[in-house]
């Protein structure tokens, strides 16, 4: 994908956020860090820019409830979590940019139901599904949807962080910066 088809995808999903929530002043965002967040902040500028209501974003640090932390790392490095609204009746869209196996938002959802109440329902954007699924999640809004074996990465490159938007397909050892 490019910067035009990323964009296009932001701006379609936003179209179809404002569709099927009538009370968009109910509505918030929450990106899993690290690019979910600036996707989600695209995302609520989107829908702002449309219908002239401002969209609560939050930030989701997920690294204590991964259930491979043990694995990863002995000093796990911490990016904090932000959520300054009260997420109880919430319609909450939670944002990020590679669903892979269901992990990484499994441990999404845990975070924020255990620390931040009961939203009164939960979905999903990415901007690339790209299959092999360990658990049963599935997204609601996908930018793209493909196919990438296990042996490959996908990269979601933004501008905000990376300096171009851009999606790519490598090999695990290819280094992508």
């Amino acid at each position: 994908m490019d910067s035009r088809e990323m964009a296009l995808v932001v701006s379609k999903t936003a179209d179809r956020i404002i569709e099927e929530f009538s009370d968009l002043k109910n509505l918030a965002l929450i990106g899993i860090k690290t690019r979910g967040v600036p996707l989600a902040a695209r995302l609520a500028k989107e829908i702002e820019s449309k219908t002239g209501q401002k969209i609560p974003i939050g930030e989701l640090d997920i690294t204590f409830y991964r259930d491979d932390l043990t694995l990863i790392s002995s000093a796990p490095v911490v990016k904090g979590t932000k959520i300054d609204f009260d997420v109880n009746n919430k319609n909450i869209i939670l944002v990020d940019d590679v669903l892979y196996t269901g992990r990484t938002v499994r441990s999404a959802l845990d975070e924020i139901l255990t620390d931040f109440g009961r939203p009164r329902l939960i979905r999903l954007f990415v901007m690339v599904d790209r299959g092999n699924r360990e658990l049963p999640i599935c997204a609601d809004y996908v930018g793209k949807k493909v196919f990438v074996p296990k042996d490959k990465i996908v990269d979601v490159l933004l501008e905000e962080i990376d300096g171009r938007d851009e999606v790519i397909i490598r090999e695990k050892e290819e280094d992508w910066k």
